[in-house]
């Protein structure tokens, strides 16, 4: 997985300046988990990243945390929200010791995993810190059928806050059902000049029945809800 520190320090102005509504995602999600589960009062964010999303969950909810296994991005996080426990943690393993009425996992990270296995152990970790009744919703990464091979993308972001300008394109190609990103960034900031670095990402073509069964063998039900943040669909089950 991509995200050191140069990546992390970017992020949030790189998907902001992509339309992102971190607001607007938050709403979203506390409203299926409201009309699921009344009176939700605990979420948990699973691969909170810089914390943006997280952010916007404190204001919706009175009981937040999130848990992020890269470091440079929890560190972000934490700096971000003083008071809100942010645990360092691999989606899937992590162990917190206490339940929530929802559990969200979005940006796509679930793709990260590499295999069916990651993705049940993954779902299972997440619906094991469900109270009974709770809610988990994952936004998934692309479905197989909907990938297109050699996907060029590209932005140019003026970020007004920090007086910089950045640049991001990536280049995608599938080899079986892994998805390799070559993302290239250049920032020009006044007191830097211009700086170029690059990463590779590499995400899972996850075929929706597979999600599916992961929530199942997670004794969650399941359904696929269409759009979401970025057109991908939300998963949304509630665990029996």
């Amino acid at each position: 997985m991509g995200y050191g520190r140069r990546h992390a320090e970017i992020y949030d102005a790189v998907f902001t300046g992509r339309g992102k509504d971190w607001e607007g995602d938050a709403r979203q999600v506390a409203g299926l988990v409201r009309e699921r589960r009344r009176g939700a009062r605990s979420l948990l964010d699973v691969a909170c990243g810089t914390g943006a999303h997280l952010e916007r969950f404190g204001a919706l909810f009175d009981d937040v945390a999130g848990v992020e296994l890269a470091e440079a991005m929890r560190e972000i996080a934490v700096r971000r929200l003083p008071g809100v426990p942010v645990h360092a943690g691999d989606m899937r393993d992590f162990d917190l010791g206490r339940t929530f009425d929802a559990v969200a996992c979005l940006s796509s990270s679930i793709g990260y995993l590499a295999t069916v296995g990651d993705l049940h152990a993954a779902i299972g970790r997440m619906a094991g810190h469900l109270n009974p009744g709770g809610v988990l919703v994952i936004e998934p990464w692309w479905f197989p059928e909907r990938f297109i091979d050699g996907y060029v993308g590209g932005h140019l972001i003026r970020d007004r806050d920090r007086d910089r300008v950045i640049s991001r394109v990536t280049h995608s190609t599938r080899r079986e059902r892994a998805v390799h990103i070559d993302v290239r960034f250049v920032v020009a900031e006044p007191g830097r000049g211009i700086v170029a670095f690059g990463e590779e990402e590499i995400v899972t073509l996850f075929a929706r029945d597979e999600y599916e069964g992961a929530f199942r063998s997670a004794g969650c039900t399941v359904e696929l809800l269409p759009g979401g943040p970025f057109g991908r669909g939300l998963f949304v089950g509630t665990r029996r």
